[in-house]
């Protein structure tokens, strides 16, 4: 990604607008988290309901640490071990993280990237984004920019062009574990 573009991209979150991006799997729909209008937003382009809450991708723990209770968890080591990569984790959230993204929940889902295009979005920008999958609720996940843009690019302010980083491991969504009971969800 070139530097002009990225710095489009995080101008755009910090604008408060709503970007579609490559990710480990397929493309992610993405706004700050601590906008609650943008969150909306994706919200109304999914046609999700808020109580669900959505998935935060972070480039670091400390990203990650923001919104969650890491430190401390039996699992901690484990989770660490695995990241950055596909996997998700729920994680207890902190009493500062919005409603509008731990939504019914006493639990925020997180994710480390692997996708260095991600990464440094999330650095650049200087926390975390929404990461929830550029589609329709219950719809496929779209996996190129060319599909985000006929379905979904009149509702976004910025389709980040480039490659989704699938690779054997992340032939499906993000596996999903509960950090507490270790329980996987998906």
């Amino acid at each position: 990604m070139s530097s002009t573009a990225l710095s489009e991209a995080v101008k755009i979150l910090r604008e408060g607008g709503v970007i579609a991006y490559p990710t480990e799997y397929c493309f992610g729909l993405g706004c700050d988290p601590q906008n609650s209008a943008a969150v909306r937003r994706i919200l109304k382009i999914k046609e999700r309901a808020e109580g669900q809450g959505l998935i935060l991708v972070a480039a670091n723990t400390h990203q990650v640490e923001q919104y969650a209770v890491l430190l401390g968890l039996e699992r901690q080591a484990q989770i660490q071990n695995g990241w950055p990569g596909p996997t998700t984790w729920i994680l207890p959230v902190k009493d500062a993280t919005p409603a509008w993204i731990h939504g019914d929940h006493q639990s925020v889902a997180m994710r480390v990237t692997a996708h260095p295009l991600v990464s440094d979005i999330c650095l650049q920008f200087g926390g975390a984004i929404v990461s929830t999958s550029a589609n329709r609720h219950g719809r496929p996940s779209l996996l190129g920019t060319s599909e985000v843009i006929a379905e979904l690019g009149e509702e976004l302010d910025l389709v980040v062009d480039g490659p989704i980083a699938a690779t054997a491991q992340t032939q499906s969504a993000s596996s999903i574990f509960d950090a507490i009971s270790g329980e996987q969800l998906r």
